[in-house]
């Protein structure tokens, strides 16, 4: 079987998920279109190599419909014989298409492939598909169907972390993206989105908030205490799966959860001999990945589950991996994944994540893949391990080793 090794990772910046933001003109195509241009211009790439688009949308109707990443292609420029695929796995949807992308070159199916990911989660708010789970009582009522922030709050009751250890998790994400972005540990794999007339509307993640601090987020409410206690009334919904849990403590608000943005990425994979033949110089090798199917109605711990499974089946061990990276979701997410795999804090997210950032959901498992490609040249580690929490009870991961 073929190796599948990274040759450029690019994502947009981050924006505010709101009317206005500075991407909200932007479609997803849009977005998609500028991180395909961007491989192309950045790798001097012909295009009439590239075998596939598999890109990860949450929400793949109305604009962000019509097999996004076959158009987007076409609208890039991208030779004819590009064929584009569209892939939904909720929240690990970009990082589930990367997966799908080195696959197809470990197969031999493809050559080279991209893997991408976008959203606009202010043309296209979250939950516009309004899929059966939520919505269809003998569904819902069969697998305990819980919203996710509900979910979250859970989580924190069940594993023990207060209200003050998630604030504290997400001041330090806050500090720690601020301190990126100072020392340009992003500038390799960032590009700026231009409107039409090539004016650039947006060079930085504009969601975080690097002011903030314990005070100012005690400040804030729960987010979804109504949810869980008044209407429709989930906690009690969620205590019948964990009737241990005799009251959910909710703690989750809009300073430690993950941000509504906009955003997209792309990353180049392709096998050794396609490289080579293209000039292209591999920076890290995709060693595997994985996903799993975990309790749906916590929801959000398939992340310790999956990383158990792909380690086992790579053969690795807690000491192989130097870096490590989950979407943060929302705080307890990745105290928990912390906590369960005992973890060292300082080898975790090091560069913030989506609390601070922001989530755009299709893209972002494609982009901190990218973002794990930058820190391993930048700090000089070997592995890394990236994975996502995600709806209905899932988690997906990948496994990266750079290529010195």
């Amino acid at each position: 079987m073929a190796e599948a090794y990274i040759y450029d990772a690019v994502r947009t910046p981050r924006g505010k998920g709101k009317a206005n933001g500075s991407l909200h003109e932007q479609t997803s195509l849009q977005l998609a279109t500028q991180v395909l241009q961007a491989i192309r211009d950045r790798n001097n790439l012909d295009t009439s190599k590239v075998d596939d688009v598999v890109m990860g949308v949450l929400s793949p109707i109305g604009e962000q419909g019509g097999n996004l990443p076959r158009i987007a292609a076409l609208n890039a420029g991208y030779a004819d014989t590009v064929s584009g695929v569209q892939v939904e796995r909720f929240c690990a949807s970009g990082l589930e298409a990367c997966n799908i992308a080195a696959a197809k070159v470990k197969s031999g199916e493809a050559a080279l492939a991209i893997g991408a990911g976008t959203e606009s989660m202010s043309r296209v708010p979250m939950g516009s598909t309004g899929g059966s789970w939520a919505t269809d009582p003998s569904i819902a009522m069969k697998t305990y169907f819980t919203p996710q922030g509900v979910s979250a709050d859970a989580i924190a009751t069940k594993y023990g972390f207060s209200r003050t250890d998630l604030d504290q998790f997400a001041v330090q994400s806050q500090q720690r993206a601020a301190q990126a972005w100072k020392e340009g540990r992003f500038k390799k794999s960032i590009i700026p989105v231009k409107d039409q007339l090539g004016v650039t509307l947006l060079d930085r993640d504009e969601f975080m908030r690097p002011e903030t601090t314990l005070q100012s987020l005690g400040a804030l409410e729960p987010s979804f205490k109504m949810q869980g206690e008044v209407m429709p009334g989930f906690d009690d919904v969620i205590k019948q799966r964990y009737p241990e849990l005799e009251k959910i403590d909710h703690v989750h608000h809009a300073g430690n959860s993950s941000g509504i943005v906009d955003g997209a990425a792309g990353v180049l994979i392709g096998s050794k001999e396609m490289g080579d033949a293209l000039g292209l110089k591999p920076r890290a090798r995709i060693v595997g990945g994985a996903s799993i199917g975990s309790e749906p109605s916590i929801m959000l711990t398939g992340p310790e589950h999956v990383t158990h499974k792909l380690m086992k089946r790579l053969g690795l061990s807690k000491q192989d991996i130097d870096l490590w990276e989950l979407n943060e979701a929302f705080a307890s997410v990745v105290l928990r994944w912390v906590q369960a795999l005992d973890l060292d804090m300082d080898k975790v997210n090091v560069n913030g994540g989506a609390i601070a950032m922001g989530h755009p959901i299709g893209a972002t498992g494609a982009m901190i893949l990218g973002t794990m490609v930058d820190e391993l040249e930048r700090a000089d580690k070997e592995r890394a391990l990236i994975t996502l929490c995600i709806g209905a009870g899932m988690g997906t991961a990948t496994v990266i080793e750079r290529v010195n």
